[in-house]
């Protein structure tokens, strides 16, 4: 549910987009269906293991599963912030399940993953922001399939230097944090979170030696040139891998979609962001942080 000032930027939206029409061809997905999608889907309710896919309702969830692939969702499906685009529960969390590494670790053995993707809710009321579980569970993973390469997805963790040395304590391949939006947007769709507090997160990890990566949405109501300017915060904090994807409004209490961003502009801002030095940039509108992840770690 969106707040009072996130309401007002949603109105504003509504006065100033454009006329959307219908939804262009190149969103539409197929229902998920086919055996490996019903046994991941199995698995991980016989876990008890919570997945950002289904959350946060993913485009890509069909493709993903049925390549037995999936973005685990640790220290529960509780979130303690109130971003206006993200469909997951928001709340105070009640318990910290310090057996839920253990599990991860079994199920990315059990479907004989390469490439694993961890990634979690906000916990701004533990004191490591849940660092300790994300350190825990690639620790474990790394027991039982060391040749699997391992993505961790954080949040900020409000900035807090001493969480960001326990995750290094078990490093992953690949560290990434979403910036989400552009700087202009923040208070608006990320309200307790800060635009420089995230690029010094990810300056902090690339100089301690992790690979980084980042992601956004765009048609929110950004402009072009702000998310150039994005893409260049990025790079010059030491971003190395990027993706770009369409917003989608998950439910009509979250935050519109401003615009369809074309085709042509997606290209235009991989083009970019690969001439100014990025590694990798992935940008189209069904792209989703963990969309071609596994591509990513070969850079590694």
């Amino acid at each position: 549910m969106i707040n009072q000032h996130q309401k007002k930027f949603a109105e504003e939206i509504e006065k100033q987009r454009p006329e959307l029409g219908k939804r262009p061809d190149w969103l539409k997905v197929r229902l998920p269906s086919g055996e490996n999608y019903k046994n991941v889907y199995e698995l991980m309710r016989k876990s008890k293991l919570n997945t950002v896919c289904e959350e946060a309702k993913c485009p890509n969830l069909a493709e993903c599963w049925n390549r037995k692939t999936a973005t685990f969702m640790i220290l529960g499906d509780t979130c303690t912030r109130s971003c206006g685009f993200c469909n997951v529960k928001v709340g105070l969390p009640t318990e910290l399940d310090l057996d839920e590494p253990r599990r991860v670790a079994e199920s990315v053995e059990a479907m004989g993953l390469k490439h694993a993707v961890i990634t979690s809710v906000n916990r701004d009321e533990l004191k490591d922001g849940g660092a300790s579980i994300f350190s825990e569970t690639v620790k474990l993973i790394r027991q039982k399939m060391p040749d699997t390469t391992i993505e961790i997805l954080i949040p900020d963790f409000k900035g807090e230097v001493e969480s960001f040395q326990i995750i290094l304590q078990n490093p992953p391949d690949i560290l990434n944090h979403n910036l989400e939006t552009v700087k202009r947007l923040y208070h608006a769709v990320r309200p307790q979170a800060k635009y420089e507090r995230s690029l010094e997160l990810i300056q902090w990890f690339r100089k301690n030696g992790l690979r980084t990566k980042s992601g956004i949405m765009v048609g929110i109501g950004e402009t072009k040139e702000e998310v150039l300017e994005l893409i260049t915060d990025l790079y010059e904090h030491g971003c190395e891998i990027m993706t770009i994807g369409q917003y989608l409004q998950p439910t009509k209490n979250h935050l519109p979609v401003h615009r369809f961003v074309t085709l042509d502009e997606f290209k235009s801002y991989k083009e970019f962001g690969l001439k100014i030095g990025l590694k990798a940039v992935e940008s189209s509108p069904l792209v989703r942080s963990s969309y071609h992840a596994d591509k990513h770690a070969e850079l590694v």
